[in-house]
Protein backbone atom coordinates (compact mmCIF):
# COMPACT_ATOMS: atom_id res chain seq x y z
CA UNK A 1 0.00 0.00 0.00
CA UNK A 2 6.95 -2.85 -2.19
CA UNK A 3 10.65 -1.74 -2.24
CA UNK A 4 14.16 -2.43 -3.40
CA UNK A 5 16.75 -2.75 -0.72
CA UNK A 6 17.92 0.38 -1.32
CA UNK A 7 14.44 1.91 -0.11
CA UNK A 8 14.21 -0.13 2.95
CA UNK A 9 17.21 0.81 4.41
CA UNK A 10 16.47 4.39 3.35
CA UNK A 11 12.95 4.34 5.17
CA UNK A 12 14.07 2.05 8.07
CA UNK A 13 16.79 4.65 8.70
CA UNK A 14 14.15 7.04 8.42
CA UNK A 15 11.66 5.40 10.69
CA UNK A 16 13.37 4.54 13.62
CA UNK A 17 14.98 8.12 14.64
CA UNK A 18 11.93 8.89 15.91
CA UNK A 19 11.27 6.11 18.45
CA UNK A 20 15.67 6.37 19.45
CA UNK A 21 15.45 2.55 18.72
CA UNK A 22 18.38 0.28 17.22
CA UNK A 23 17.55 -0.23 13.76
CA UNK A 24 14.43 1.89 12.02
CA UNK A 25 12.81 5.00 12.31
CA UNK A 26 10.25 7.91 11.49
CA UNK A 27 11.12 11.48 9.55
CA UNK A 28 7.60 11.70 9.75
CA UNK A 29 5.63 13.21 13.07
CA UNK A 30 5.08 11.42 16.25
CA UNK A 31 2.66 12.31 19.45
CA UNK A 32 4.77 11.41 22.08
CA UNK A 33 2.40 10.61 24.87
CA UNK A 34 0.17 7.77 24.70
CA UNK A 35 -2.99 7.28 25.01
CA UNK A 36 -5.47 6.15 27.83
CA UNK A 37 -6.07 3.11 25.31
CA UNK A 38 -2.45 1.55 25.80
CA UNK A 39 -3.36 0.23 29.15
CA UNK A 40 -0.46 -1.14 31.93
CA UNK A 41 0.54 -4.11 30.79
CA UNK A 42 3.26 -6.19 33.02
CA UNK A 43 6.87 -6.37 30.95
CA UNK A 44 7.49 -10.45 29.19
CA UNK A 45 10.42 -12.09 30.76
CA UNK A 46 10.32 -15.30 28.34
CA UNK A 47 10.58 -15.11 24.41
CA UNK A 48 7.48 -12.94 22.57
CA UNK A 49 4.17 -13.62 20.79
CA UNK A 50 2.55 -11.70 18.84
CA UNK A 51 -0.14 -11.75 16.21
CA UNK A 52 -0.56 -9.19 13.12
CA UNK A 53 -4.16 -9.34 12.36
CA UNK A 54 -4.57 -7.52 8.69
CA UNK A 55 -8.00 -6.02 6.94
CA UNK A 56 -7.12 -7.24 3.12
CA UNK A 57 -4.14 -9.33 3.59
CA UNK A 58 -3.71 -10.00 0.23
CA UNK A 59 -3.58 -6.47 -1.21
CA UNK A 60 -0.33 -5.19 -2.21
CA UNK A 61 0.41 -2.79 0.48
CA UNK A 62 -0.54 -5.51 3.20
CA UNK A 63 1.49 -8.12 1.57
CA UNK A 64 4.45 -5.88 2.09
CA UNK A 65 3.39 -5.13 5.77
CA UNK A 66 3.46 -7.99 6.38
CA UNK A 67 7.05 -9.04 4.92
CA UNK A 68 8.10 -6.13 7.03
CA UNK A 69 6.45 -7.23 10.09
CA UNK A 70 8.13 -10.99 9.94
CA UNK A 71 11.52 -9.39 9.05
CA UNK A 72 11.80 -7.39 12.24
CA UNK A 73 10.00 -10.31 14.21
CA UNK A 74 13.00 -12.85 12.82
CA UNK A 75 15.33 -9.84 13.84
CA UNK A 76 14.17 -9.27 17.49
CA UNK A 77 13.45 -12.71 17.93
CA UNK A 78 9.87 -13.10 18.15
CA UNK A 79 7.55 -15.52 17.92
CA UNK A 80 5.01 -13.88 14.98
CA UNK A 81 1.58 -14.93 13.33
CA UNK A 82 0.22 -13.05 10.76
CA UNK A 83 -3.88 -13.25 9.73
CA UNK A 84 -6.15 -12.03 6.75
CA UNK A 85 -8.50 -11.15 7.94
CA UNK A 86 -9.91 -9.81 4.30
CA UNK A 87 -13.02 -7.73 5.01
CA UNK A 88 -14.57 -9.17 7.49
CA UNK A 89 -15.13 -7.39 10.77
CA UNK A 90 -16.84 -10.03 12.55
CA UNK A 91 -13.98 -12.16 11.93
CA UNK A 92 -11.49 -9.39 13.67
CA UNK A 93 -13.45 -10.03 16.74
CA UNK A 94 -13.20 -14.23 16.76
CA UNK A 95 -9.27 -14.26 15.42
CA UNK A 96 -8.48 -11.78 18.39
CA UNK A 97 -10.08 -13.97 21.21
CA UNK A 98 -8.40 -16.72 19.11
CA UNK A 99 -5.11 -14.66 19.52
CA UNK A 100 -5.03 -14.44 23.44
CA UNK A 101 -6.64 -17.99 23.70
CA UNK A 102 -2.93 -18.91 21.82
CA UNK A 103 -1.67 -17.10 24.90
CA UNK A 104 -0.36 -14.19 21.85
CA UNK A 105 1.32 -11.09 24.49
CA UNK A 106 0.36 -8.61 22.38
CA UNK A 107 -1.76 -8.01 19.24
CA UNK A 108 -1.11 -5.57 16.26
CA UNK A 109 -4.52 -5.29 14.38
CA UNK A 110 -5.91 -3.43 11.07
CA UNK A 111 -9.52 -3.79 11.14
CA UNK A 112 -11.77 -4.19 8.64
CA UNK A 113 -14.19 -1.74 10.03
CA UNK A 114 -13.57 0.38 12.83
CA UNK A 115 -16.78 -0.15 14.36
CA UNK A 116 -15.33 -3.28 16.04
CA UNK A 117 -12.94 -1.31 17.94
CA UNK A 118 -14.99 -1.31 21.66
CA UNK A 119 -15.29 -4.78 21.26
CA UNK A 120 -11.39 -5.40 20.14
CA UNK A 121 -10.09 -2.96 23.41
CA UNK A 122 -12.26 -4.69 25.45
CA UNK A 123 -10.64 -8.09 24.64
CA UNK A 124 -7.65 -7.08 25.23
CA UNK A 125 -8.17 -5.39 28.10
CA UNK A 126 -9.77 -8.07 29.97
CA UNK A 127 -6.83 -10.64 28.67
CA UNK A 128 -3.90 -7.58 29.77
CA UNK A 129 -2.64 -8.43 26.62
CA UNK A 130 -1.13 -4.94 24.59
CA UNK A 131 -3.10 -3.87 21.65
CA UNK A 132 -1.53 -1.75 18.83
CA UNK A 133 -3.13 -0.98 15.61
CA UNK A 134 -1.23 0.23 12.44
CA UNK A 135 -2.91 2.11 9.38
CA UNK A 136 -6.56 2.58 10.79
CA UNK A 137 -7.18 4.32 13.58
CA UNK A 138 -9.66 2.69 16.57
CA UNK A 139 -11.78 4.03 19.10
CA UNK A 140 -12.03 2.60 22.44
CA UNK A 141 -15.29 3.51 23.50
CA UNK A 142 -17.18 4.02 20.47
CA UNK A 143 -17.66 2.72 17.08
CA UNK A 144 -16.22 6.22 15.08
CA UNK A 145 -12.52 7.12 15.61
CA UNK A 146 -13.17 10.54 14.10
CA UNK A 147 -15.82 11.37 16.76
CA UNK A 148 -13.18 9.81 19.48
CA UNK A 149 -11.67 11.79 22.55
CA UNK A 150 -7.93 11.49 21.80
CA UNK A 151 -7.48 9.91 25.55
CA UNK A 152 -9.62 6.59 23.91
CA UNK A 153 -7.94 6.31 20.22
CA UNK A 154 -5.72 3.12 20.59
CA UNK A 155 -1.92 3.86 19.99
CA UNK A 156 -1.24 3.68 15.63
CA UNK A 157 1.56 3.02 13.81
CA UNK A 158 0.89 4.21 10.21
CA UNK A 159 0.52 7.23 7.59
CA UNK A 160 -0.61 10.95 8.10
CA UNK A 161 -3.44 11.00 6.10
CA UNK A 162 -3.88 14.75 6.18
CA UNK A 163 -0.25 14.77 4.80
CA UNK A 164 -0.55 12.20 2.39
CA UNK A 165 -3.98 13.88 0.94
CA UNK A 166 -2.31 17.19 0.83
CA UNK A 167 0.61 16.16 -1.19
CA UNK A 168 -1.88 13.89 -3.58
CA UNK A 169 -4.21 17.20 -4.06
CA UNK A 170 -0.88 19.84 -4.22
CA UNK A 171 0.57 17.19 -7.08
CA UNK A 172 -2.95 17.17 -8.75
CA UNK A 173 -3.03 20.89 -8.71
CA UNK A 174 0.38 21.17 -10.51
CA UNK A 175 -0.47 18.77 -13.12
CA UNK A 176 -3.84 20.70 -13.80
CA UNK A 177 -1.75 23.88 -14.10
CA UNK A 178 0.83 22.46 -16.17
CA UNK A 179 -2.36 21.04 -18.86
CA UNK A 180 -3.81 24.72 -18.76
CA UNK A 181 -7.44 23.24 -18.63
CA UNK A 182 -10.67 25.19 -18.44
CA UNK A 183 -11.97 24.93 -14.85
CA UNK A 184 -15.42 24.86 -16.84
CA UNK A 185 -14.23 21.50 -19.09
CA UNK A 186 -13.03 19.88 -15.88
CA UNK A 187 -13.92 17.92 -13.15
CA UNK A 188 -12.18 16.09 -9.93
CA UNK A 189 -13.22 13.16 -8.57
CA UNK A 190 -12.65 11.88 -5.16
CA UNK A 191 -13.10 8.50 -4.59
CA UNK A 192 -13.06 6.26 -1.23
CA UNK A 193 -14.55 4.15 1.40
CA UNK A 194 -16.80 6.64 3.06
CA UNK A 195 -17.05 5.11 6.33
CA UNK A 196 -13.14 4.34 6.84
CA UNK A 197 -11.63 7.51 8.54
CA UNK A 198 -8.38 7.60 7.66
CA UNK A 199 -9.61 7.68 3.77
CA UNK A 200 -11.86 10.49 4.81
CA UNK A 201 -8.86 12.38 5.71
CA UNK A 202 -6.82 11.85 2.92
CA UNK A 203 -9.41 12.94 0.43
CA UNK A 204 -10.50 15.40 2.65
CA UNK A 205 -6.76 17.48 2.49
CA UNK A 206 -6.35 16.73 -1.05
CA UNK A 207 -9.39 18.74 -2.06
CA UNK A 208 -7.95 21.48 0.21
CA UNK A 209 -4.71 21.34 -1.06
CA UNK A 210 -5.86 21.36 -5.00
CA UNK A 211 -7.67 24.34 -4.43
CA UNK A 212 -5.18 25.99 -2.57
CA UNK A 213 -3.22 25.40 -6.18
CA UNK A 214 -5.58 25.30 -9.02
CA UNK A 215 -7.47 27.89 -10.44
CA UNK A 216 -11.20 28.40 -9.28
CA UNK A 217 -13.88 26.58 -10.49
CA UNK A 218 -13.29 23.33 -10.97
CA UNK A 219 -16.35 21.73 -9.48
CA UNK A 220 -15.56 17.49 -7.42
CA UNK A 221 -17.13 14.89 -7.35
CA UNK A 222 -17.51 12.30 -4.67
CA UNK A 223 -17.84 8.92 -5.16
CA UNK A 224 -18.20 5.83 -2.66
CA UNK A 225 -16.05 2.79 -3.68
CA UNK A 226 -15.12 -0.38 -1.75
CA UNK A 227 -11.45 0.78 -2.35
CA UNK A 228 -10.87 -1.90 -4.66
CA UNK A 229 -9.62 -1.25 -8.26
CA UNK A 230 -12.89 -3.09 -10.02
CA UNK A 231 -15.44 -1.28 -7.76
CA UNK A 232 -13.89 2.07 -8.15
CA UNK A 233 -13.93 1.61 -11.59
CA UNK A 234 -17.34 0.35 -12.01
CA UNK A 235 -18.38 3.75 -10.00
CA UNK A 236 -16.60 6.14 -11.91
CA UNK A 237 -17.44 4.58 -14.62
CA UNK A 238 -20.79 5.41 -14.24
CA UNK A 239 -20.04 8.66 -12.42
CA UNK A 240 -18.34 9.41 -15.95
CA UNK A 241 -21.82 8.44 -18.47
CA UNK A 242 -23.50 10.85 -16.07
CA UNK A 243 -21.87 13.57 -16.94
CA UNK A 244 -21.11 13.45 -20.80
CA UNK A 245 -19.97 17.05 -21.07
CA UNK A 246 -16.94 17.09 -19.29
CA UNK A 247 -13.92 17.18 -20.95
CA UNK A 248 -10.88 16.99 -18.31
CA UNK A 249 -10.85 14.62 -15.35
CA UNK A 250 -8.30 14.95 -12.15
CA UNK A 251 -8.61 11.82 -10.15
CA UNK A 252 -7.66 11.17 -6.81
CA UNK A 253 -8.23 8.85 -3.68
CA UNK A 254 -7.92 7.05 -0.36
CA UNK A 255 -5.27 4.06 -1.99
CA UNK A 256 -3.67 3.31 -5.38
CA UNK A 257 -6.83 0.88 -5.70
CA UNK A 258 -9.45 4.29 -6.11
CA UNK A 259 -7.44 5.77 -8.87
CA UNK A 260 -5.73 2.78 -10.94
CA UNK A 261 -10.25 2.05 -11.37
CA UNK A 262 -10.66 5.70 -12.14
CA UNK A 263 -7.58 6.12 -14.75
CA UNK A 264 -9.25 2.70 -16.41
CA UNK A 265 -12.59 3.75 -16.52
CA UNK A 266 -12.09 6.90 -18.45
CA UNK A 267 -9.70 5.07 -20.65
CA UNK A 268 -12.57 2.30 -21.28
CA UNK A 269 -14.97 5.43 -21.60
CA UNK A 270 -12.16 6.85 -24.72
CA UNK A 271 -10.72 9.52 -23.08
CA UNK A 272 -7.40 9.75 -23.84
CA UNK A 273 -4.39 10.44 -21.65
CA UNK A 274 -4.11 14.15 -22.17
CA UNK A 275 -7.38 14.56 -20.88
CA UNK A 276 -6.65 12.51 -17.41
CA UNK A 277 -4.61 13.21 -14.58
CA UNK A 278 -4.56 10.66 -11.78
CA UNK A 279 -2.57 11.02 -8.44
CA UNK A 280 -2.12 7.45 -6.37
CA UNK A 281 -1.69 6.55 -3.52
CA UNK A 282 0.43 4.03 -2.74
CA UNK A 283 2.39 3.93 -6.03
CA UNK A 284 2.23 -0.01 -5.85
CA UNK A 285 -0.17 -0.08 -8.67
CA UNK A 286 0.60 3.01 -10.15
CA UNK A 287 3.76 2.03 -11.39
CA UNK A 288 2.60 -0.39 -13.75
CA UNK A 289 0.85 2.26 -15.72
CA UNK A 290 4.40 3.49 -16.25
CA UNK A 291 6.39 -0.15 -17.60
CA UNK A 292 5.28 -0.09 -21.07
CA UNK A 293 6.12 3.40 -21.88
CA UNK A 294 2.84 4.47 -23.54
CA UNK A 295 0.82 7.34 -22.49
CA UNK A 296 -1.52 7.13 -19.54
CA UNK A 297 -3.53 9.05 -17.09
CA UNK A 298 -1.71 8.08 -14.48
CA UNK A 299 0.62 10.95 -13.98
CA UNK A 300 2.13 10.20 -10.35
CA UNK A 301 1.79 8.48 -7.16
CA UNK A 302 2.42 9.39 -3.48
CA UNK A 303 4.45 6.09 -2.78
CA UNK A 304 3.68 4.90 0.67
CA UNK A 305 6.02 1.49 2.25
CA UNK A 306 4.24 -0.78 3.90
CA UNK A 307 6.98 -2.63 5.01
CA UNK A 308 8.15 0.37 6.91
CA UNK A 309 4.78 0.56 8.66
CA UNK A 310 4.75 -3.18 9.47
CA UNK A 311 8.65 -3.14 10.92
CA UNK A 312 8.06 -0.03 12.96
CA UNK A 313 4.56 -1.66 14.48
CA UNK A 314 6.27 -4.53 15.57
CA UNK A 315 9.38 -2.74 17.29
CA UNK A 316 6.97 -0.68 19.30
CA UNK A 317 4.68 -3.42 20.26
CA UNK A 318 8.43 -5.57 21.49
CA UNK A 319 9.64 -1.94 23.23
CA UNK A 320 6.40 -2.15 24.96
CA UNK A 321 6.01 -6.01 25.97
CA UNK A 322 10.14 -6.55 26.89
CA UNK A 323 10.95 -2.54 28.44
CA UNK A 324 7.30 -1.64 29.52
CA UNK A 325 7.85 1.28 26.84
CA UNK A 326 4.66 3.44 26.73
CA UNK A 327 3.55 3.10 22.85
CA UNK A 328 3.30 6.41 21.13
CA UNK A 329 -0.10 7.86 20.34
CA UNK A 330 0.51 7.61 16.62
CA UNK A 331 3.49 7.81 14.85
CA UNK A 332 4.13 8.22 10.98
CA UNK A 333 5.99 6.95 8.38
CA UNK A 334 7.60 8.96 5.76
CA UNK A 335 6.52 9.41 1.63
CA UNK A 336 7.68 10.11 -1.98
CA UNK A 337 5.75 11.24 -4.85
CA UNK A 338 6.70 9.35 -7.64
CA UNK A 339 5.82 9.09 -11.41
CA UNK A 340 7.09 7.52 -14.73
CA UNK A 341 10.56 8.43 -14.67
CA UNK A 342 11.44 8.64 -10.92
CA UNK A 343 9.55 5.90 -9.86
CA UNK A 344 12.31 2.72 -9.98
CA UNK A 345 14.92 4.85 -8.77
CA UNK A 346 12.57 5.62 -5.61
CA UNK A 347 12.05 2.20 -4.67
CA UNK A 348 9.06 1.32 -5.91
CA UNK A 349 8.33 -2.37 -6.50
CA UNK A 350 5.49 -3.59 -9.24
CA UNK A 351 3.40 -6.47 -7.82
Amino acid sequence: MFTTPQRRAVAATGLLLTFGLSSACSTGQESTSASGADAPIAPVSGKISMTYLQKQGDQEYFVGEAEGAKAKAAELGVGLRIVNLGGDANRTVSEVRSAIAQKSNGLIVVVPDPAVGPQVVQATRDAKVALLTSDDQICATGPDPSTCAKQNLVPRIGFSGAQMGGEVGKRAAEEFRKAGWNPAETRTISAWKQDVTVCTDRVKAAKEAFAAGASAGVQNIDVATDNTPTGAQDRIAATVTANPGVKNWVVWGCNDENVQGGVTALENAGIGPDRVIGVGLGAYLACKNWTGGRPTGMKAALFINGRDVGALAVQTLYDKLKNGKDMPAEAFAPTTMVNATTWQSSGVTCH
